[in-house]
């Protein structure tokens, strides 16, 4: 509690720097398990991508293990077959012909139980939806990239680009890992995800940005320090929001789905959830520290790293940066101010002096 009272308060408690590592071998972890269960196992796609044939069977005594084997005796054994509630089986097969899948259905009604739901569609997501799709992803990319580089740098573009990517691949490594079905409704939601870690992202930008414009220009603090001081200011906001958005996400999938049994709102809201806890993770462990390593890179912060370094400053661990000097006013903006007004032509610049009188009005003449 007093770490985020802390973190509340904007005193700097936390060493995020001496974080990224561990945060860097972990998120490794997870994309190799992520990227190999995809190669492995691939992704479970729904009736919309693949086409064929589903069965929603009612019955408290079978299990998956049961339905199996009365499909490969009914000459179905490459159906799947999923719990969804504590009596519902959902089976899936690759059937296109309409009067099989009648058959296949008066014998699971015989041998298995009642029959709720029966759909048979096509693959109506077909390549070419899916090279649309893959269209508008690239062009998305690209807008956002050149948006980034024009109102931040390409150094922070390029770090949100990396955090969008790394969510995208942990939320569907998320989905081949534990074989969840894919729906046009989860790829919504992979859409959203990627909208959300922009957000989250650009915020601890906006943040280091406006502090490297108060000290950057005094040269006493490391591009890292400033970094971790801009973590601190914007962690207790990002989890607020994380709070915030993952609640109703929540209930969506406690309520909607696991109670009431919609299971387009399972589908939609695991995707969502997994997304705004990642992207949470990523905009502050992953984006900073890649923008930060490139920035130090740069010769004015390596100048600024060896003058400190002759002063017998140790940068290994980052200081904790005064609040009453990270409130100082921005300096380039200041400077900026001044340009665009200047003093009035002909008259001397106005002085600073809290016991000065104004001047009396002139009077206008008759």
């Amino acid at each position: 509690m007093k770490t985020l009272k802390s973190l509340y308060l904007g005193e700097n408690p936390v060493n995020f720097p001496s974080l990224w590592k561990r945060a860097f071998i972990a998120s490794l972890i997870v994309l190799i398990i992520g990227i190999g269960s995809f190669v492995v196992r691939g992704l479970n796609l729904g009736l919309d991508f693949e086409g064929g044939t589903s069965y929603e069977v009612r019955s408290s005594s079978m299990t998956v293990s049961d339905t199996r084997e009365v499909l490969s005796s009914l000459g179905a054994a490459d159906s799947r077959v999923q719990k969804v509630g504590d009596d519902l089986l959902r089976v899936r097969s690759d059937i296109d012909d309409p009067q099989k899948a009648n058959e296949l259905r008066e014998l699971l009604e015989n041998q298995i139980g009642v029959v709720e739901t029966f759909e048979q569609v096509g693959p109506t997501w077909g390549s070419d939806v899916t090279s649309k799709a893959i269209k508008a992803l690239l062009v998305f990319f690209v807008v956002v990239a050149v948006y980034l580089t024009v109102r931040l740098e390409w150094k922070m573009a390029l770090g949100a680009l990396v955090a969008v990517v790394h969510d995208i691949i942990i939320s569907v490594g998320v989905y081949s890992f534990f074989q969840f079905e894919i729906t046009p409704a989860t790829v919504v939601a992979f859409l959203t995800i990627m909208g959300y870690s922009l957000y989250d992202t650009i915020v601890v930008y906006d943040k280091v940005r406006e502090i490297t414009g108060r000290l950057g220009a005094t040269e006493k603090y490391s591009y890292t320090e400033m970094m971790n001081l801009a973590l601190n200011r914007v962690a207790m906001r990002s989890i607020n929001t994380s709070i915030s958005s993952a609640l109703p996400v929540l209930s969506l999938l406690v309520i909607g789905a696991l109670i009431m049994g919609a299971t387009t709102l399972q589908e939609f809201s695991v995707a969502l959830l997994v997304g705004i806890l990642v992207g949470s993770y990523s905009s502050i462990f992953l984006a900073s520290s890649l923008v930060s390593r490139l920035k130090e890179r740069e010769e004015r912060w390596q100048q600024v790293r060896s003058r400190l370094e002759q002063k017998g400053i140790k940068l290994e661990n980052v200081r904790k940066i005064d609040r009453q000097e990270a409130s100082k006013p921005d300096l380039k903006k200041k400077e900026r101010i001044e340009g665009v007004r200047g003093p009035a032509r002909g008259r001397p610049a106005p002085t600073r002096n809290s016991g000065s009188i104004p001047p009396r009005p002139r009077k206008k003449r008759r």
